[in-house]
């Protein structure tokens, strides 16, 4: 459903504009945004985003993901191609005729208002009647909870309401898309992480499509129905967040979307789907192939810190001498820091009853579907 700017040796998805289904909402078609300078913000991109979907835009700053969301909403216009909502161009219609809510991280609350004149602000706007509004107001306050708060001011709430409040006006005029950019980047963990969950269970209460921006990519994968992964202005990779997670297709996706161990080596051997690269040190992993790749061909592997166990008899295809560096206790589990004979140091997740001291011998395993090599000169810190 989407199409991906091409990088050399890393497999990516089709560049042409799929045609439009009858459940497609929203769609790029090949959009580029270059500022003065010749500063490619966007660069050709083709997306389309389904009827109820929650698609989340992930990426560092400068990713280009904040300048699509913009695109989306009317504050910016591209400069190339297209973007339509229910098969109409919006390129040129202002925001406030796209029927597109938002809610943004500073919640953009007016404070001389009640909560309940902030949510009724969309409706009074759009000129609905006043008739309409009270009801509409109390059904989008009852919501998100907070119906029994409607006659305070934004001063008087927490965080956590204000953002309720945002959301609760986003929503009051029943967009048929609702654009998120960055709504939890002001709150402290434990309630950010409360609220992803209530904005999941929003989603699926009321069937309504999200485009979510974050760098967090945590709140990606917790809350999303797909993912779009965003480097130098275009999607590297788009998918369901368990996808990325386990089958990145290269170091960049590899690095962004949770924690990851990354090794140089040279590719020795080489199949469709199969590779066995010598590290460093002289130690030879086999790993799953990603990308194209030839015997003699510099390389890096991947592989999760959850996916590598302490061997202690274990037969595996992998099997590393280590020693122990450190070791972080986090309650439910520990990292240990082990370092490779060659000079590498890799984290491994264990259970928090195992404990090793400094200078400790450990060996480390893990099963070749488990570690992925993609050509090096691709290798990018996020």
């Amino acid at each position: 459903m989407s199409d991906l700017a091409p990088l050399s040796g890393v497999p990516t998805q089709r560049q042409d504009p799929a045609p439009r289904q009858a459940s497609d909402l929203v769609q790029f078609i090949d959009v580029e945004k270059i500022y003065p300078g010749n500063v490619h913000a966007v660069r050709r991109l083709n997306l389309t985003i389904a009827r109820g979907e929650f698609l989340t835009f992930l990426g560092p700053s400068g990713s280009g993901k904040t300048t699509t969301l913009n695109m989306l909403a009317g504050f910016e216009r591209p400069t190339h191609g297209t973007i339509t909502l229910e098969g109409r161009s919006v390129d040129r219609l202002p925001p406030y005729e796209r029927n597109i809510g938002m809610v943004f991280q500073n919640y953009a609350l007016f404070p001389h208002m009640t909560v309940a004149e902030n949510v009724a602000f969309p409706l009074s706007v759009r000129k609905h009647p006043k008739s309409e509004i009270g009801a509409r107001v109390k059904r989008a306050l009852e919501t998100v909870r907070l119906d029994h708060l409607a006659q305070r001011k934004p001063s008087q709430l927490s965080g956590g309401q204000q953002q309720r409040v945002a959301l609760a006006r986003a929503l009051v005029f029943e967009p048929s898309l609702v654009l998120m950019d960055e709504p939890l980047g002001a709150l402290d963990k434990k309630l950010r992480e409360h609220m992803q969950l209530e904005l999941k269970q929003l989603h699926a209460m009321l069937d309504v499509t999200i485009v979510y921006v974050t760098h967090d990519q945590s709140e990606a994968l917790t809350m999303s129905d797909r993912v779009a992964v965003f480097d130098g202005g275009s999607i590297v990779q788009i998918g369901a967040p368990d996808a990325l997670y386990n089958e990145p297709l290269s170091p960049f996706v590899a690095n962004f979307v949770g924690e990851n161990n990354a090794l140089p080596g040279t590719i020795e051997a080489v199949s469709s789907s199969e590779c066995v690269v010598r590290l460093e040190g002289g130690d030879r992993v086999p790993a799953t192939t990603v990308g194209a790749l030839r015997v003699g061909d510099r390389a890096t592997i991947a592989v999760r810190p959850e996916r590598i166990h302490l061997g202690n008899g274990v037969a595996a295809a992998a099997a590393l001498d280590a020693t122990v560096e450190g070791q972080i206790y986090l309650g439910d589990h520990q990292r240990l820091l082990a370092r490779l004979r060659g000079g590498e140091l890799l984290t491994v997740k264990i259970g928090p009853g195992i404990n090793h001291s400094s200078g400790d011998p450990v060996s480390l395993v893990w099963s070749p579907t488990d570690c992925r090599a993609f050509p090096a000169e691709h290798t990018t810190n996020p």
